[in-house]
């Protein structure tokens, strides 16, 4: 087992790996779901989503576009859940300065 896979089977690094993943993009978020579920054989992903291997694979790859319900079953068969969270102002804010600066 290669080191990143190894590190991926510890929740708390999933989360974050996770997490960064999706402040990038959603196909950049659909890869990384992808390498926890293969850290965690994707087989057994699977068989617990009820969802077949080489559709979750597909689902799971840079073009896929999963349902919501696909998505939740798959995080949940990982042991994660969606939580929303407000953005910050300070995030805001930066994001507003970086517009001017395009602008200007």
């Amino acid at each position: 087992m290669d080191g990143l896979k190894k590190r991926l089977l510890d929740p708390v690094y999933a989360a974050e790996y996770l997490n960064a993943a999706i402040e990038e993009s959603d196909q950049t978020f659909l890869l990384a779901l992808r390498d926890v579920a293969d850290s965690r054989e994707m087989s057994r992903v699977a068989a617990t989503t009820e969802l077949n291997r080489e559709n979750l694979y597909r689902m799971l790859s840079e073009s896929g576009n999963p349902r919501f319900s696909s998505l939740t079953s798959v995080l949940k068969a990982l042991g994660f859940r969606i939580s929303i969270e407000p953005i910050s102002p300070r995030s805001e804010r930066k994001e507003e300065l970086r517009d001017r600066t395009r602008l200007a």
